[in-house]
């Protein structure tokens, strides 16, 4: 085996270590992520917000982040939709939410970083990891050996699922 072979094979390793759990963390939010739209580990709360009066529908839902709010009827001054109710002359929204626990919530962050949060820069960090994996991969066994030629194999064959369920 080459000296940049067993290099590769040895930082390879170590990063693989040190990433495992920031991997752990990441896949598990990832997995709970897909389920955003659904009230799955959502717990209701209820919050009483003063926003400015006299909105109308999308304005109040954009106020108190309601996704879709309709009033379903209006009574005097007050108007009232699914989640809640709405004083059109003060502006108080009393109304319930779902959210996801604390910790969900902030372990979500990491799928949701951008230039102006500092995770980003672990977001960055954990992506060239990753392609630092699928590079070292190929330092892992020799070219010309079964278990290479196989790997190859496998790498294409992720490629295409990978290009198939993007394009579905």
């Amino acid at each position: 085996m080459s000296k940049a072979s067993t290099k590769m094979r040895v930082y390879h390793r170590y990063l693989g270590f040190f990433l495992a759990g920031i991997m752990a963390i990441y896949s598990i939010s990832g997995i709970i992520l897909i389920f955003r739209n659904t009230d799955f580990l959502k717990k209701e709360k209820h919050k009483i917000t003063i926003v400015e009066p006299n909105l109308d529908e999308e304005s109040l839902g954009k106020a108190i982040k309601v996704k879709e709010l309709k009033f379903l009827k209006k009574e005097g001054d007050m108007a009232f939709f699914k989640q809640g109710n709405y004083q059109v002359s003060t502006g108080k929204a009393s109304y319930t939410v779902k959210e996801l626990p604390f910790i969900i919530s902030k372990m979500n962050n990491f799928h949701k970083a951008n230039t102006k949060h500092p995770l980003f820069y672990l977001n960055i960090f954990f992506g060239l990891s990753l392609m630092f994996f699928v590079i070292s991969t190929f330092w892992m066994f020799a070219p010309g050996t079964r278990i290479f030629k196989k790997g190859i194999l496998f790498t294409i064959a992720g490629v295409i699922l990978t290009l198939v369920l993007l394009f579905v």
